[in-house]
């Protein structure tokens, strides 16, 4: 027997080498390819993806809408497994099931200590330089240094994170469905319920029927809607939007007449609650527009162009409509994200209706085909 008493077991993590697929520039497919990452360094965490949603914002990169520094490797709604943890790191240890996300939680700025702030200062999504904390990045390719994604990562095999963009979840969660809990159903559900705070009985219109609307119709008839408008120019989203709850689907392009117009002579006043889920400043407008000039409340959740202005004739909000937007559904994600991931295990939350391929990681591009399409 060995007395370990006055011994410290000293632990030497190693560079992994996995597939990723990396952004080498704009207007270009996805390159999978080998890559090194590096152990976690204090307060990271190495997770060994399992599964990751595609998200429109990961598509306004690639075209060029959204800008982040390249080569990087995209992806920022991931599930799966810690494999190792760096020094310091206390809320997860090795085995543990998460999620990644795209916003951390650091518990100690101004944001996250405020009742209602959910937007850490400690987060990289806006003007973002694709590198941990420290100034560097854990990812080599070629040997080049990659970059991340908003301090995430899940186009890839292995990802090292902060722990603060790290959330435990249950143990019995399948990581293969609930990866979009890290992004789009917690913004577009967190909309309805929380930034909007739909009403039972109400009127609500949801620009956009993708993956982002169909989770705010989810949110919309959680909270008791009685009629959700869907607007789309994809006829093709009508049938399924109907099966998640939309009770009048309308194209635009089936109007001589702006839609805000037709919307407004459909309910007589105006809908009590609109979601932008697009991200045009075009739909935008029209969002406003069509809720009840007294008491609507319009929430703008789509991504626009980088550089953008919305520009709107004041008078519009001075009869008391309100216009708002939110992050991640004004979740707190360390907090607040389990607890959804609870919910859905409890089926409060149909996640699997919004899931509507999966592919293997090597089909990465064609996923992208799919969300272009208008078929995701």
């Amino acid at each position: 027997m060995t007395d370990l008493g006055s011994c410290s077991i000293l632990l030497i993590l190693q560079v992994i080498t996995c597939r990723a697929a990396i952004a080498w520039t704009i207007n270009a497919p996805l390159c999978i390819e080998e890559v090194e990452v590096d152990p976690p360094k204090a307060g990271e965490v190495r997770i060994k993806v399992f599964s990751s949603g595609i998200c429109g914002s990961d598509n306004h990169i690639l075209d060029g809408t959204f800008p982040v520094p390249l080569p990087a490797i995209l992806g920022h709604e991931g599930a799966g497994v810690v494999e190792s943890i760096g020094e310091g790191v206390s809320s997860v240890k090795p085995g543990d099931k998460v999620l990644m996300i795209g916003l951390p939680q650091c518990r100690k700025c101004d944001s996250c200590l405020h009742a209602k702030g959910n937007y850490c200062l400690k987060a990289d999504l806006f003007s973002s330089v694709g590198l941990m904390l420290d100034g560097t990045t854990r990812f080599t390719c070629r040997g080049m240094k990659v970059h991340n994604l908003f301090g995430t990562s899940t186009f890839t095999e292995y990802t090292v994170m902060r722990e603060i963009s790290v959330a435990k979840i249950d143990d019995a969660a399948p990581l293969e469905k609930v990866c979009i809990l890290a992004c789009a159903i917690p913004t577009s559900y967190g909309a309805a319920i929380n930034t909007a705070q739909v009403t039972p009985g109400s009127t609500c219109v949801v620009f956009g029927l993708g993956g982002v609307g169909s989770a705010v119709v989810l949110g919309c008839r959680a909270a008791g809607a009685a009629r959700i408008i869907g607007i789309d120019i994809n006829e093709g989203k009508f049938a399924r939007a109907k099966a998640l709850g939309v009770t009048d689907c309308l194209n635009p392009r089936n109007f001589k007449k702006p839609i805000q117009q037709v919307v407004v002579e459909m309910t007589g006043v105006g809908a009590d609650f609109t979601f932008e889920a697009i991200g045009t400043i075009e739909t935008m407008v029209a969002a406003l527009e069509s809720c009840n000039l007294s008491y609507g409340v319009c929430v703008s959740l789509g991504v626009p162009p980088v550089k953008s202005q919305l520009s709107l004739d004041p008078m519009k909000l001075l009869s008391g409509r309100t216009l708002k937007a939110c992050l991640l559904g004004e979740y707190k994600s360390r907090d607040h994200i389990p607890l959804l991931v609870e919910d859905y295990m409890k089926k409060k939350i149909d996640v699997n209706s919004l899931i509507t391929h999966s592919l293997p990681f090597v089909k990465i591009n064609e996923g992208f085909e799919l969300l272009r399409s208008g078929q995701w």
